[in-house]
């Protein structure tokens, strides 16, 4: 395709873009889609349509959260207007569109890739957020963790309780199985501690009960080892109890990757990136890597 198309088409489709106030989601409008992609009916594009829908319900997907109509303004002459039938299109939906459209036109060859291209930009963003939520969610756990060691510390003056008492607690969040079972079971390497393999969900679940215990050991003044336990063991089973009746089993998650290499990934990528941003804004050159 000659370069000048592509540049030409891909101002198109940029300029095309909308988005709903209240939410910020971008989409298009079928209407708009139908001139840019070379169909001159909206009735043979129509059949376009009703053949991505399928495709999408076929993947899975609910075509209402990419296929939403709607009702809009168009001029008909003379300052006169009249409302018509338009669909509003998630990226998705025009990526699908433009895959049931005829590729040996230019317009449609183009919008396969360009929507295949913008669908995936969306899914790493998507994927990279979760990595960064569960590294957040990994640190707020070490911190909750670090203040029931140094209350449990303060109220008894033994290194080992922290310990016994978070091991209970491990117990009861996890159906009975011990913290060494679990670590058994996700194959932890020796040495490294289980949070690091769990799932986003899990850890939230340690750290929730971790500031309900923190929370009550000082409201209720609790001043001995059977006491706080008693407490922990408390907290880990009323917070299996909600992710159980929500159908999450935490012993049953598959392990996670290990959030210190993706905590080192996200730091790489965030290094390059700012490499690029320096380069493009014309600051100091970036070190070699």
């Amino acid at each position: 395709m000659d370069r000048e198309i592509v540049v030409r088409l891909h101002s198109s489709f940029e300029v095309m873009v909308q988005k709903f106030p209240d939410t910020g989601t971008e989409f298009w409008c079928a209407r708009d889609l139908q001139m840019l992609l070379g169909y001159a009916k909206w009735e043979n594009f129509a059949r376009v349509i009703d053949k991505a829908i399928t495709s999408c319900q076929t993947a899975g997907c609910d075509p209402k959260d990419h296929f939403l109509g709607i009702r809009k303004m168009v001029d008909v002459g003379s300052g006169a207007q009249r409302e018509i039938d338009d669909i509003a299109l998630t990226r998705y939906a025009c990526y699908l569109i433009a895959q049931n459209g005829d590729p040996s036109k230019d317009p449609i060859a183009f919008a396969q890739t360009y929507f295949a291209v913008q669908t995936r930009k969306q899914e790493i963003v998507a994927k990279r957020l979760a990595q960064a939520e569960r590294v957040s969610a990994r640190r707020k756990l070490t911190r909750s963790e670090k203040e029931l060691s140094g209350i449990i510390f303060d109220r008894l003056h033994d290194n080992e309780s922290f310990g016994r008492i978070r091991s209970r607690g491990d117990t009861a969040l996890f159906g009975g199985r011990t913290t060494q079972d679990m670590k058994n079971r996700l194959a932890v390497p020796k040495g490294r501690p289980l949070a690091d393999f769990l799932p986003t969900i899990t850890i939230k679940a340690k750290d929730f009960a971790n500031e309900i215990t923190n929370f009550n050991i000082k409201q209720n003044a609790l001043r001995t080892e059977p006491g706080i336990t008693g407490e922990h063991v408390k907290n880990n089973e009323e917070v299996r109890r909600l992710l159980v009746n929500r159908g999450i089993v935490p012993e049953r998650l598959p392990p996670a990757e290990d959030v210190k290499k993706v905590e080192r990934r996200l730091a790489s990528e965030q290094k390059k990136l700012s490499n690029q941003v320096d380069r493009l804004e014309g600051g100091s050159p970036a070190a070699p890597e």
